[in-house]
Formats: structure tokens, C-alpha cells, sequence
């Protein structure tokens, strides 16, 4: 399975590294600082690199790559979810997963990394276990800790390892008990010249916030749940209820956990929630270039569409531009050639645009294609494939629990061609 883990920030630097099997030597490295010289972006970095005698797979998140050595084959998608899943523990013990917290935290680090993985197998992966077997750190933990040379391990097994529902401890006991549900859906599209979908799709998660006492079991239906395709599912979820009923029933974790990622990839399901109107052009033999923007809300239910930014690479041969925006700011980068401009929320009464000239270099010949408008927006209490919750039940405890579900959409890959 998994030999070793080196964690490499953007600079080429190896600042942490661990090994379950044989020491894998820093050497090996040198096959994705190759990868990463040739990939234009850090996320361009190819996630699988054979080199002679080890496979580097490869995660990039929060500015980290995590790459991971194994010398036998193994389903590679195993081991990125596995890497998937150390970045997002991380998150849940520091609050943020950066290279100054985890140099800050190294020896929970090591510990956490230890129980994870058992000779390169997994073990407890789940964040309920693994925080009853390591405790987080906290200042007086920490404080104590320094003072008496004790460590943060737990004393004792955590109560649900040795339980059918491994993922949930046992006793837990809350005053306010409550479980809220947000549906958070990206959608990636591609938008033609003339304003025509090239290539949409969805990909949406629900996460989980539960804080109930005692061993509830909750059963969650949704409206319209043929819509949902490509599932993957939290283990606590019974899926041979899903499969014959199409409702999710489960004994939840405890705290926060992800209850089920899914796809939404049929065209005509996919809305496009805003409408991008351009007017980009270059004149031949001229220094100068028009650039007209405005941007207008379309298929958002009603809901406004907040937080919107638009990015463009502009053709090398643009020195400068000089805008006048009706909402926002923007700045132009004239050594990237960068144009980033940000609008915040659009008022379908008064839609926002951006116009003015482009300054071109003298003598340049006309670019041979317009830039690529790249939009980032989100819309709240809306999930733009339709999906809606019907409800949610629980059963096994006696008290009424509060409830709430809350739906949002925002852009991944949302790219306008001129």
C-alpha cells in the first residue's frame, strides 16, 4: 500500500515527510519536481507519475502537494481518496490546513498520520476515532503537555472502534440537540461566443452538521432523487435502502462529516444561472481595441447572484487597459496581463458592465483569438439542478431535535469564450 508521504510546498520544498514501511529516500521527489516544472499551473500537475521502481500520486490542496510513494499497483483513485481524506482531518483538528499550522503542530502531525495508516493500510480514518485516539491540541493541552512530557494520546480505545457503527462513539450527550444539512452545488460549464452551452455539469455535496444524543438512526428523502447520479456515500449510509426506496437512512457520525457527494452531468438538467454579453474586439493595424463586459442574471429562480468576480487573460500583445466600470473595481496586471474584476452582487435592474479601450503594443500584429472570461459567483438558498429535501425523520430517540437544511450554488469552472 502507501510506503511513504512527503508534503512539498509551491517553492520545491520538502517540509514534511513520513514513512510506514522502508525510508523512502527524498530522491524519489525529483520525477514530480520534473512534473512540476513542465505543468503551467500547480494544478496541472499530473495526480499519477510512474517512475522506475515507485508511483508518486499526488493531491494539491491549500498550496500543499501531498504525494504519496507506493511500489505495488493499487487503485490510484483508493489512494488520492485516502489523501483527500488526511487533508481534510487536518482541517478538522487545526482549523485550517497550512504549512505554518502543521510545522506548528508537527507532533500531532506524526500521531494522527500513525493511527491513520497501519504498515500502509488504512485504519481509522474517521475524525470521531481518530479524536478520541489523539486528542487536538488546545493552549492548555499543550501547556500541560510541556510541562508534565505527556502526549496527546488517549488512554483508553475509543468506544465505537470495537461497535458495528464504527464511525460513532458511544454516550454522547448534547443539551441543544440539532442536525443541519447544507446542499452546496458547483456547476462547470463551458459558454460558446454566441452564448450557446458548450459542456455543463453539476457536482454537488451535501454536508452534515449533527449534534444529537444517544444512537439516533435518520432517514433523509428528497423530492426528486432521480435526478442525482454518479453517488458516492458516507460508509454510515445503508445503500441497499437507497438503491430499492431512493431514501438515505443512517446512524450518523458525530459532528461534521459528508454525507454524499453526486453528479449532475444531463445537459438539459443543468441551468445556467447568469448570461455574460461581450464585445472584445482588435482592430488590424490599429494600437488601440474595444472591450465591452456586462453581466446579467438568467435561470436563478429569483435568487441574486452575490459575490460575482470575472478574470480574463489578456492577448500578450495588450499593454494596458483603461475601464470604466458601472458596479465594482477592477484591476489590470500589465506584466501578467491579468484583468480581474470585481462586480459583488448583480442588480437585475441595473446590470453591471465594463467598458473602455485596450492600449495594443505598436506594430503588434492582431491576436489571433479573444481572451477566456473565467466568472466566480455564488447564489444562495438555491440548488440550481432542482434537488430539494422532502424531509427528514428520526427514530430510535425519544427527543425532538432541531432541523435545518440549507442550499447554495456556486461557479467552478465557469469559462466564457469570446
Amino acid at each position: 500500500m502507501i510506503h511513504s508521504l512527503f508534503l512539498i510546498n509551491p517553492s520545491g520544498d520538502i517540509f514534511l515527510e513520513k514513512h510506514w514501511k522502508s525510508v523512502v529516500s527524498r530522491s524519489v521527489c525529483d520525477y514530480f519536481f520534473e512534473a512540476q516544472e513542465r505543468a503551467s499551473e500547480a494544478e496541472n500537475v499530473p495526480p499519477i507519475i510512474p517512475t522506475p521502481h515507485h508511483y508518486l500520486l499526488s493531491v494539491y490542496r491549500h498550496a500543499i502537494f501531498f504525494v504519496a510513494v507506493i511500489q505495488t499497483e493499487v487503485p490510484p483513485l483508493f489512494v488520492i481518496e485516502f489523501l483527500h481524506r488526511v487533508v481534510d482531518t487536518f482541517q478538522d483538528y487545526f482549523g485550517s490546513c497550512s504549512e505554518a499550522v502543521i510545522k506548528e503542530n508537527v507532533v500531532v502531525v506524526y500521531e494522527v498520520l500513525e493511527e491513520m495508516l497501519d504498515n500502509g493500510f488504512p485504519l481509522a480514518t474517521e475524525s470521531n476515532i481518530l479524536k478520541e485516539l489523539i486528542k487536538p491540541p488546545t493552549i492548555l493541552r499543550s501547556v500541560v503537555n510541556t510541562i508534565t512530557g505527556s502526549s496527546n494520546v488517549g488512554d483508553q480505545l475509543p468506544t465505537g472502534q470495537l461497535s458495528v457503527v464504527p464511525w460513532r462513539r458511544t454516550g454522547v450527550k448534547y443539551t441543544n440537540n440539532e442536525a443541519y444539512f447544507d446542499v452546496i452545488e458547483e456547476i462547470d460549464a463551458i459558454i460558446d461566443k454566441s452564448g450557446c452551452t458548450v459542456a455543463a455539469e453539476i457536482q454537488g455535496v451535501i454536508d452534515a452538521c449533527v449534534k444529537l444524543s444517544g444512537m439516533p438512526d435518520l432517514t433523509l428523502s428528497f423530492m426528486n432523487p432521480r435526478l442525482l447520479d454518479d453517488v458516492s456515500f458516507h460508509p454510515c449510509v445503508r445503500f441497499k435502502r437507497w438503491e430499492s426506496e431512493r431514501i438515505l437512512s443512517f446512524i450518523p457520525p458525530d459532528g461534521n462529516f459528508r454525507l454524499l457527494s453526486y453528479h449532475v452531468s444531463a445537459q438539459n438538467l443543468v441551468a445556467i444561472p447568469v448570461y455574460v454579453k461581450h464585445g472584445i474586439s482588435f482592430r488590424e493595424g490599429s494600437s488601440s481595441g474595444r472591450f465591452e463586459v456586462t453581466l446579467g442574471p438568467k435561470q436563478s429562480m429569483g435568487k441574486s447572484v452575490e459575490g460575482v468576480t470575472l478574470t480574463g487573460q489578456m492577448p500578450k500583445g495588450v499593454l494596458n487597459m483603461t475601464l470604466t466600470p458601472s458596479q465594482g473595481t477592477y484591476v489590470f496586471d500589465p506584466v501578467t496581463k491579468l484583468l480581474s474584476w470585481e462586480v459583488g452582487k448583480i442588480n437585475p435592474q441595473k446590470l453591471p458592465s465594463l467598458k473602455g479601450t485596450m492600449i495594443l503594443q505598436a506594430g503588434c500584429s492582431k491576436p489571433d483569438e479573444n481572451p477566456t472570461l473565467n466568472l466566480n459567483f455564488k447564489i444562495q438558498q438555491l440548488a440550481i439542478s432542482g434537488l430539494k429535501v422532502n424531509r427528514l425523520d428520526m427514530y430510535g430517540e425519544k427527543y425532538k431535535p432541531f432541523k435545518g437544511i440549507k442550499y447554495m450554488t456556486k461557479a467552478g469552472k465557469f469559462q466564457v469564450r469570446t
